[in-house]
């Protein structure tokens, strides 16, 4: 077995990037090639992704792939989850809504008139979040349902317009509410329930499958041989990026920390107990049929929309890394921890006002500085990151002894030892890129670079990419 090369497209919620994979048994390297922002829309009718713009940012960051190493064997794509495009005879109609955007409540309100949290748990498994796909496609107009005769999650639109074949990826088709936990396939009695068209869902395919081949056109836009598949990975994110947790899935549980915090273990089975119903926890696809069993916890969202929010109020750029340096200097014990999980933080706008709300409605002093507030943020971050990561273990049956935090979190000294310090339990921080490593792995064992289990593929991450090791402290 010798090795090879990949491309993986790897969409994020505030960047995207195109990236070239080295694999081979004893080889896991990555270029960056290509990295373009992900900036949201705000129109008249809601916020939305510029999702057209993002593929035309793939495709030359494909093109230089292909300049860089014309012998690349396949591609691969990846994104967040939930988020959508509607087409009819192939022509979208209209840029996605984000997941952000506040028409998701009236999607929850016409659901749960027909069938409650507890009953829908039951039937797809996961936790209640108001923008879950089967939320945002009953806020649709019925007559744009009814026009559309195709909805594609992100990974599957793009794959779409390089391929020209419809399909959808599991492990982000779990994601939607819609696919049936128990069986897998599409839930058609519940898609009738809820009055939505069965006939806009694509068939399922699993990681590895072949999504199809270059289109004649894209091919050649692409400087790319005829015949390159687009391969079907981990398609949700964070399904690629626990691909790449190099864990002990009996002993250690994960998190993968980006715009989003996604904490969990890896199990073999669906837990549907009432305990996860009570603690709101989620089983999406795994690759190889893995399920993650997960809670989303708000994430570094609420640290980067504050910095946001006070580069647009205060006119200059603040830098991070030298914000939490200063943030590091605050004394824990003199600032507020948060729930970070209060749906107040969920929308863009005044993040350091909504914290001092919170603490005014708890009699808790709001933090004073910058500092201070980036100190609380990583507080009740770590707080909300060590609570997720026990519940996980005990609702899954998991004895976690140590806790991954992959993902661009990892770069959080801070954040990463505060956890450790909170869970009083050891952290391993990276790698770093765990999501594309996933998407480049799964496409390397689908097109023969290298072979094995999950296990032996993180045995080939563990062994290229070493973590950093966070004791806790007293």
């Amino acid at each position: 077995m010798t090795g090879g090369s990949v491309a993986a497209v790897d969409l994020g919620a505030t960047s995207g990037r195109v990236i070239v994979g080295h694999v081979g048994p004893d080889t896991l390297e990555t270029t960056q090639v290509a990295r373009f922002a992900n900036d949201p829309v705000t129109a008249g009718d809601g916020l939305h992704w510029d999702v057209l713009s993002l593929y035309g940012a793939a495709v030359k960051g494909l093109r230089e792939a292909f300049r860089s190493e014309p012998q690349i064997a396949s591609i691969g794509v990846d994104s967040w989850a939930v988020d959508y495009g509607m087409l009819r005879d192939g022509r979208l109609l209209g840029n996605p809504f984000h997941y952000r955007d506040e028409r998701t409540a009236r999607g929850v309100e016409a659901v749960h008139a027909r069938m409650p949290h507890a009953e829908l748990f039951e039937r797809n498994g996961l936790q209640f979040l108001p923008f879950n796909t089967l939320y945002q496609l009953a806020a649709e107009p019925h007559e744009l349902l009814q026009f559309a005769d195709t909805a594609l999650l992100i990974p599957d639109l793009v794959g779409y317009w390089l391929t020209g074949q419809a399909r959808a990826e599991q492990t982000n088709a779990s994601t939607t509410g819609l696919l049936r936990v128990l069986g897998g396939e599409w839930d058609d009695e519940l898609i009738a329930g809820l009055g939505l068209p069965r006939s806009i869902l694509p068939p399922l395919i699993a990681p590895g499958d072949t999504v199809g081949t270059l289109l004649p056109d894209v091919a050649a836009a692409l400087g790319a041989p005829a015949g390159v598949p687009v391969t079907a990975v981990g398609s949700h994110d964070t399904a690629s990026a626990v691909v790449a947790v190099p864990m002990q899935p009996d002993a250690a549980a994960y998190i993968s920390c980006g715009t989003w915090g996604l904490v969990g273990v890896e199990v073999e089975r669906l837990v549907l107990t009432p305990d996860a119903l009570r603690a709101n926890f989620t089983n999406e696809g795994g690759v190889d049929g893995r399920v993650r069993l997960l809670h989303n916890v708000m994430g570094l969202w609420v640290l980067s929309e504050a910095v946001r929010w006070w580069e647009r109020t205060e006119g200059h750029r603040i830098d991070l890394p030298t914000l939490l340096d200063s943030a590091e200097e605050v004394d824990a014990a003199t600032v507020p921890v948060f729930d970070v999980n209060d749906p107040r933080f969920l929308a863009p706008g005044d993040m350091p006002g909504r914290i001092d709300a919170w603490c005014a409605e708890h009699g808790l002093a709001a933090p004073r500085t910058r500092a201070a507030y980036a100190r609380s943020i990583v507080e009740s971050l770590a707080q909300a990151f060590a609570d997720a990561a026990r519940e996980a273990g005990r609702i899954g049956g998991v004895d976690v002894r140590a806790i991954h935090i992959v993902g661009g979190g990892a770069l959080n000294e801070l954040l990463c030892q505060r956890t450790a310090d909170r869970a009083g339990l050891p952290v391993l921080a990276g790698p770093v890129e765990a999501t594309a490593l996933g998407n480049v792995l799964v496409q390397a064992r689908a097109a023969g670079l290298v072979s094995g289990s999950l296990e032996s593929l993180r045995d080939l991450v563990a062994r290229t990419h070493r973590p950093r090791r966070h004791e806790p402290r007293s």
